[in-house]
């Protein structure tokens, strides 16, 4: 099994909780580790194009290339966590899934955390695993965690990405298809309406897998599951979790009218609701179900559930800890912080800013989120007045949660001074508990500038 680190014997250091009381400080990048796994990734691809069938091989070369780029932008985006001790932790994991299933040992493993606030896990292809932190961190327990990562192992070791590139290639290159081909051509009119009715439904995503794949991913990881001391109740937990995961629960109308009304630059009305603009009035958009449905990160997870639940009926003697649960419970709390905080370096303002509010319900005053509401406003102030505000935001639309809709209306409606009077005002109002954090006094003093400009 090929993992991140050459460990020896895995210690596992304890990470300190992110608290009230203790302000937390992001992880530093390894630079160094990035470089090399991407460069290590990229001669194994190299090989794999080598490797793959002389017939339609230009085909096959445009796609295998197409998911290499994805898989380079992950390290060229820094979304890998190089936190050593959370990846031994993760290492010691998948080490626990690998001793109990013989099987996996022939198969180079390497699974690592994404920084990514999006609440999914995914094979991405060359045995990478990514695990992201918007998931892990609402997960309960070790078992929850092994049954994400048994399920993503299934996909690799079923084959599903490459297999769906060979049925994508071969369905596109067969004597139907490009029949079709040849007659859309050869029309005057309508071209680009009949090519996307004959490709619908055998277009390859690289990214996603089918609902069937979905199946198979439970069926093989639960089998993988049960050989392991993890509780197998586990799988059905995490169905459960998904099923709810996209709800989008978070009053942002509320939240903002609460933390942005401070003294000196009081909430106002028309930062929520304006006459014009996308939204045509109001910061709300007509909730499109079938479209929602059709968007879902996890989709059919109660009929999943159904078809696992007689299988676990009978284990017993599992546990829902088996490495660390201390590790687990402080990696939870440290992944809550390091979203905010990726979203913010990756230059999008707006998740940055809905998960911070999101946060400060559960930890009001915590000096870093304090801190991340007035560098988010400082930060659009310096985009808005350069006019590349439009880089580091995103805009109100039908297939974004109606709360977080709110959230970019918001932004939307805000003009060059409000950035500047809502970061200079909110940071002074909680300046006397927070003027002794570097962090804090670095975002006031240059809100103070902008404040004057």
């Amino acid at each position: 099994m090929n993992i991140l680190y050459a460990l020896g014997a895995l210690c596992l250091f304890p990470i300190a909780v992110a608290a009230q009381s203790q302000i937390f400080t992001p992880a530093a990048e390894n630079q160094a580790v990035l470089t090399g796994l991407a460069d290590k990734y990229e001669l194994q691809y190299k090989e794999e194009v080598n490797d793959l069938p002389s017939k339609y091989k230009a085909d096959y070369s445009d796609i295998y290339k197409s998911r290499w780029e994805n898989i380079k932008s992950v390290f060229d985006k820094k979304e890998v966590y190089t936190s050593l001790p959370a990846q031994q932790y993760l290492n010691a994991v998948v080490s626990e899934i690998v001793k109990s299933n013989p099987l996996l040992k022939d198969y180079k493993l390497n699974c690592y955390f994404s920084r990514s606030g999006i609440p999914n896990a995914s094979y991405i292809g060359e045995g990478i695993i990514l695990f992201n932190m918007g998931l892990f961190h609402r997960l309960n327990s070790e078992s929850e965690m092994a049954f994400i990562l048994c399920h993503e192992i299934a996909h690799y070791i079923l084959k599903h990405s490459e297999n769906s590139i060979t049925r994508y290639v071969t369905t596109m290159n067969s004597s139907e298809v490009q029949e079709a081909l040849r007659k859309i051509k050869k029309t005057e009119y309508g071209k680009r309406e009949a090519i996307e009715k004959l490709t619908k439904g055998i277009t390859f995503n690289s990214r996603r897998h089918s609902r069937d794949h979905e199946a198979q991913a439970d069926s093989m990881g639960l089998i993988l599951l049960l050989n392991t001391r993890f509780n197998p109740s586990g799988a059905i937990k995490t169905l459960a979790i998904l099923n709810d995961i996209d709800k989008d629960t978070l009053d942002i109308e509320a939240c903002l009218r609460k933390e942005l009304n401070v003294p000196g630059y009081p909430f106002q009305n028309r930062w929520i609701t304006k006459n014009t603009g996308l939204l045509g009035g109001q910061a709300k958009l007509k909730k499109d179900v079938r479209l929602e449905d059709s968007l879902k990160t996890h989709p059919d997870c109660e009929a999943r559930m159904a078809l696992l639940k007689p299988v676990i009926l009978n284990a017993s003697g599992k546990q829902d800890y088996v490495v660390n649960r201390q590790t687990f419970d402080s990696l939870r709390q440290t992944f809550k912080y390091e979203i905010v905080e990726y979203a913010f370096v990756s230059d999008n303002y707006t998740y940055s800013l809905h998960y911070t509010l999101t946060l400060l319900q559960q930890y009001p005053q915590d000096p870093y989120l304090v801190t991340q509401v007035g560098k988010v406003m400082n930060g659009c102030f310096a985009a808005q007045k350069s006019h590349t505000l439009g880089k580091y935001i995103e805009l109100p639309a039908p297939y974004q949660p109606a709360n977080y809709n709110v959230l970019l209306q918001f932004i939307q409606n805000l003009y060059l001074e409000d950035f500047a009077g809502i970061g200079f005002n909110y940071l002074k109002a909680h300046g006397a508990q927070l003027n002794s954090y570097p962090g804090f006094q670095k975002q006031f003093d240059l809100s103070s500038k902008y404040i004057l400009q």
